[in-house]
C-alpha cells in the first residue's frame, strides 16, 4: 500500500475529483494548506499599496492506494492538476506500514 499525497492550486480539485473517479478511487483526505516553493509568494496591490504573499493557498490531497493503482493514480493527477504554469503543485508517494478501518476492524487493503 502506498500514500500519494499532492499539493495542488485549489480551483483544479474538482478536476482530479472527476478524473480519479474511473480508476476505482473511493475516498480521500482533502486539506487546505499554505506553502511555496520557487515562486517563493507573489507580490500583490491593495488599494494602491503593494505588499507581499510569502505563502500561497494550495490544496492537499491525499489518497491511500494498492500497489497496483500507484502509477496510474500518479499519472491521473499530474495530468489533471497541471496548468504547465509555475506553481502547479508537488507528488509524493510514501509507503503504508498499516491500515486499519475503524469501524470493522478490516485491515490493510482490506481496509481502503
Amino acid at each position: 500500500m502506498k500514500l500519494v499525497m499532492a499539493i495542488i492550486k485549489p480551483f483544479k480539485l474538482d478536476d482530479v475529483r472527476e478524473a480519479l473517479t474511473p480508476l476505482g478511487i473511493q475516498g480521500m483526505t482533502v486539506s487546505e494548506v499554505k506553502g511555496f516553493g520557487r515562486q517563493k509568494g507573489q507580490t500583490e496591490i491593495y488599494r494602491g499599496a503593494e505588499y507581499e504573499i510569502s505563502f500561497l493557498p494550495k490544496v492537499k490531497i491525499e489518497i491511500a492506494v494498492s500497489d497496483d493503482l500507484v502509477e496510474s493514480t500518479v499519472e491521473t493527477i499530474q495530468k489533471s492538476a497541471q496548468t504547465g504554469k509555475i506553481g502547479d503543485g508537488k507528488i509524493f508517494v510514501l509507503e503504508v506500514g498499516q491500515a486499519v478501518r475503524i469501524r470493522t476492524g478490516e485491515t490493510d487493503s482490506q481496509a481502503l
